[in-house]
């Protein structure tokens, strides 16, 4: 596979992997400020070469209009970024600007890392960007972070298989999902889709218990889905497990796995961004042809996750005005209208979402750029499902693994619940 169609899906598609790496690689690729000069240090993950020509473009402009003012850009490779930014913060080496996703990025603002932006950014300022993608950036009442880049995930869905079993359209609802399950695998013996359960990996399915309108955590921080709502979801994909209408790999296989038996014909959805449609057809050129685009999933209460890149300022920024305002020129309409044109993504800023570009496309149009348009119409009701939470990753695995125990038999629905809840609360 070619790395460009991997690189934004692996950002989005797998940022469980993001925050478990630490893998160390080579020496960033920067550009060179003037000699002598103050500067900036703004890092950014993986988006060089691809994207090289619209930040040196970018940089230039906001230099032309701050001429006090030189940025030196980093790029970092995705894998790379949780160690070296960590380091970098602990050695108060930091630099000015960060490019980093809200899970990493609260973790580290549970640690007071990151500049208070409350006082530094006016709400006029604040009500241009999506009022619930603002929220990604905020920790305990406080704005750590700006919305940057982002994209809501579409069913993508083989039109072949699901005429072969009946089915006239897509799922929309977790509830016609298992009625798909069921009759994909009594009509052609295949899955309709596949969810990892593995703690490390995706969070697709503690979003969807967001969706199915459970509760995770109180404001307190503890544990609120020990009721008949999270009994409820539990219960639905316990049923559809041990039914046999999901495949028994879902339990020790991540995302790639979902992504591979798409390609391969072996199942009818694939939940992804609409940027995969372009590996799909490089890669799997047969299943690209008959692949189409529907909306997201979701609940009975309409909620849609969203995967938002956002721009941080590290508390000891020597020059923090400085850096805010260069975070904000990258932020700003025209800005984010002419990134998600580059890399195929979506823009958190309201007047660069206006643009026809989002709006409508002709119906001739390839599948990727309606998967756009219907991207883009689900940002209305998107919002980070799982907000920021010093310990999110191990709320994810309190409750996959014991999910994983109801699904094996190990436990009671109702003792898996319980369970995870008493092993968040005791984390």
């Amino acid at each position: 596979m070619k790395r460009k169609s991997w690189q934004l899906f692996t950002i989005f598609g797998l940022v469980g992997l993001l925050l478990s790496a630490l893998v160390s690689c080579g020496k960033p690729a920067v550009n060179s400020p003037t000699k002598n000069s103050a500067t900036l240090e703004f890092w950014t993950m993986q988006l060089q070469p691809q994207f090289t020509e619209y930040f040196n473009q970018t940089i230039a402009n906001f230099e032309k209009e701050n001429p006090t003012v030189k940025v030196r850009w980093v790029d970092v490779p995705w894998s790379a970024m949780e160690s070296k930014i960590l380091g970098a913060v602990s050695a108060k080496t930091a630099p000015d600007v960060v490019n980093l996703n809200p899970d990493f990025a609260s973790l580290l603002a549970g640690r007071n890392a990151w500049l208070d932006l409350d006082s530094r950014i006016s709400d006029q300022v604040r009500s241009t960007y999506l009022p619930n993608i603002w929220k990604s950036g905020v920790l305990d009442g406080k704005s750590f972070g700006i919305p940057w880049y982002l994209t809501t995930g579409v069913t993508i869905y083989n039109t072949d298989l699901l005429k072969k079993a009946g089915i006239a359209k897509p799922p929309t609802t977790y509830t016609e999902l298992a009625q798909v399950a069921k009759q994909v695998k009594q009509k052609t013996g295949k899955f309709a889709f596949f969810v990892t359960f593995v703690p490390e990996d995706s969070a697709e399915v503690l979003q969807s218990l967001v969706q199915m309108g459970v509760t995770l955590v109180d404001a307190q921080g503890k544990a609120a889905f020990n009721n008949d709502k999270g009994k409820a979801a539990f219960e639905y994909w316990v049923d559809l497990y041990k039914g046999g209408f999901l495949p028994q790999d879902v339990l020790v296989q991540g995302h790639r796995r979902a992504i591979e038996l798409y390609q391969s014909g072996d199942t009818a959805l694939l939940a992804s961004g609409p940027q995969f449609l372009k590996a799909i057809a490089e890669n799997a050129p047969s299943i690209g042809a008959v692949s189409a685009v529907a909306p997201q999933i979701t609940g009975p209460n309409g909620k849609k996750t969203v995967a938002v890149m956002n721009l941080v300022v590290p508390r000891d920024s020597k020059r923090p005005d400085d850096a805010v305002k260069f975070a904000l020129f990258l932020t700003n309409s025209q800005n984010q209208l002419a990134f998600a044109k580059a890399a195929n993504v979506l823009p958190s800023n309201l007047d660069a979402l206006k643009d026809s570009y989002f709006k409508s496309v002709p119906a001739d149009a390839p599948t990727a750029d309606k998967a756009r348009i219907v991207s883009a119409s689900g940002l209305e009701k998107a919002e980070l499902l799982i907000p920021p939470l010093k310990d999110v990753k191990k709320l994810q695995k309190a409750i996959y693994d014991n999910l994983q125990a109801a699904m094996l038999g190990e436990k009671s629905v109702e003792l898996a619940v319980a369970d995870a809840a008493t092993a968040w609360d005791q984390r």
